[in-house]
């Protein structure tokens, strides 16, 4: 299930050397800058390719071996595409309700990555493998059908995980483990390619590392921070 593969990790350090002028934290308030995301990600395979055809048919493998149980997992996290969705390897004193700080700090980077994966997705165009077989089938196919590269939910994922890595380091394996996880989840769904993955996780982590770096977000940061070790999340 895990995507972090040598070669993609390989592309990822690529990526970001090569885009260090690219930036998504800039401003007073970090105001949204227009992004090349073609600059940041390579094009999603050919329609037609032999690599899309593999990639399809791993999908109906998927489909002819997944469980139940998982696949009611895979619809659980399709209907829950935000920091929540980590909330069962952090633990029950992980409540945004409760942490507002927190919850202010991860509902800023929720925004730059949604405009991220946005932009990306309508860089790229690609249409969902149901639109190339509608025998794929597992959760909600939604309207937006030509916005499957990369996956929103797995760019969700791959930029909020770091930045809870960056505040909860002893968590930080368990938080990893469950991005993969969630991320699989959408070829359990049958909503995305496996390189629609891969992309997600490039964007994603670039996202993250802007972010996390950010000048106008290190208080914001320190706070959750503060926050987080008040409730034995992590140490001041």
């Amino acid at each position: 299930m895990s995507l972090r593969s040598h070669g993609t990790r390989i592309l990822l350090a690529a990526v970001l050397t090569v885009c260090p002028t690219l930036s998504l934290a800039s401003g007073p308030a970090m105001a949204a800058i227009p992004i090349d995301t073609s600059a940041i990600l390579p094009p999603p395979p050919p329609e037609g390719s032999a690599q899309q055809r593999a990639e399809l048919e791993e999908l109906r493998h998927i489909q002819a071996v997944r469980t139940p149980d998982r696949l009611a997992q895979a619809r659980w996290d399709d209907a829950h595409e935000d920091p929540t969705a980590f909330a069962g390897v952090i633990g029950p004193a992980f409540d945004l309700k409760a942490l507002p700080k927190t919850a202010a700090l991860l509902d800023e980077v929720m925004k730059k990555q949604a405009a991220l994966a946005t932009k990306a997705k309508a860089d790229f165009h690609r249409a969902r493998p149901f639109v190339v077989d509608p025998n794929l089938v597992g959760c909600s196919r939604g309207t937006k059908v030509y916005t499957s590269y990369p996956s929103g939910h797995a760019t969700m994922a791959y930029t909020i995980a770091p930045v809870l890595e960056a505040l909860m380091p002893t968590k930080a394996q368990s938080i990893a483990m469950r991005a993969d996880d969630y991320a699989y989840s959408r070829l359990v769904c049958e909503v995305h390619y496996r390189s629609d993955l891969r992309a997600a996780q490039i964007l994603g982590t670039w996202a993250a590392a802007e972010l996390l770096q950010a000048p106008t977000l290190q208080s914001s940061l320190e706070a959750a921070r503060q926050e987080l070790a008040a409730v034995g999340l992590t140490t001041p």
